[in-house]
């Protein structure tokens, strides 16, 4: 199966919302954790706990273990296998981003069966060309992982670089999604396939030309914190469309409350 097959199966089972565990400094003291990679691992299990059986998919942020250095990539490695033995898909926010062996030696190191840091998934940037990630894209595609590219991002800088269009017209974002549908329908005709998309829930797809297939899966962030309502998916995104909508702070921000909130995601969404 591929990526998109596996995400539509468990998203068919427990619905869009994924679950981001975000140990930010402040969540940290909120929850009367320390801020040291013990903390952070302590709050993922805890989240991956609250997640199992009620959503399909969590999303470690990795910057947040890699600040504690060692210890904080050993905590992060600990969540990701809490996770998977939860029977929880996995996606490791890491926005890696490069080309060649260095390209490969990132895809090795998230996308291997059995690698410490081992998830389903990771999120990719685009900056250097949708090109330049084929060794993640092959890699993943082997192993029926995913790879989920940068296109049309929530935050309001991304916009001065993503709605840049060239002679024909076509915007930086809209050519991204339109490599990222050719690659999934090169590799994997008929299927849901590898290569998903950021698309942001508080971005108009509309004025970026952005053309949304149902074989490219769509990893949504903004809802929650940064505006967007969950129970708006299904008019901003095309109904056909596998989307992953991305919740955190307004999941993580009550220690007490993350079942009750996690639930009330997921009834929001349904």
């Amino acid at each position: 199966m591929t990526f998109g097959e596996r995400l539509a199966a468990a998203v068919a089972e427990r619905g869009p919302v994924c679950v981001g565990i975000d140990p930010h400094a402040h969540l940290l003291e909120a929850w009367g954790l320390p801020d040291t990679a013990a903390g952070a691992e302590a709050f993922g299990l805890e989240l991956v706990a609250a997640a199992a059986g009620r959503v399909a998919v969590v999303k470690p942020q990795v910057a947040f273990y890699e600040r504690h250095g060692a210890a904080g990539i050993v905590a992060l490695e600990r969540v990701l296998e809490a996770a998977r033995d939860a029977g929880l898909l996995t996606i490791a926010d890491a926005k890696r981003g490069d080309l060649g062996s260095t390209m490969q030696a990132y895809a090795e190191a998230w996308l291997t069966p059995g690698a410490p840091l081992e998830a389903d998934a990771i999120t990719a940037s685009t900056y250097l060309g949708l090109g330049a990630l084929e060794p993640a894209l092959r890699l993943a595609h082997e192993h029926g992982k995913g790879v989920l590219v940068l296109c049309a991002t929530s935050n309001p800088e991304g916009v001065d670089v993503q709605a840049r269009t060239d002679a024909a017209g076509e915007s930086v974002a809209a050519a991204i999604a339109r490599g990222a549908a050719d690659w999934n329908a090169a590799h994997a005709p008929g299927a849901i396939g590898t290569v998903g998309l950021v698309v942001g829930a508080t971005i108009d797809a509309a004025a970026l030309g952005l053309a949304l297939e149902r074989s490219t899966p769509i990893l949504a962030p903004g809802f929650g914190h940064q505006g967007a309502r969950l129970g708006d998916l299904a008019r901003l995104y095309p109904a056909d469309a596998l989307v992953l909508a991305s919740v955190s702070r307004s999941v993580s921000a009550d220690r007490d409350g993350i079942v009750a909130a996690i639930d009330a995601a997921v009834e929001e969404a349904r």
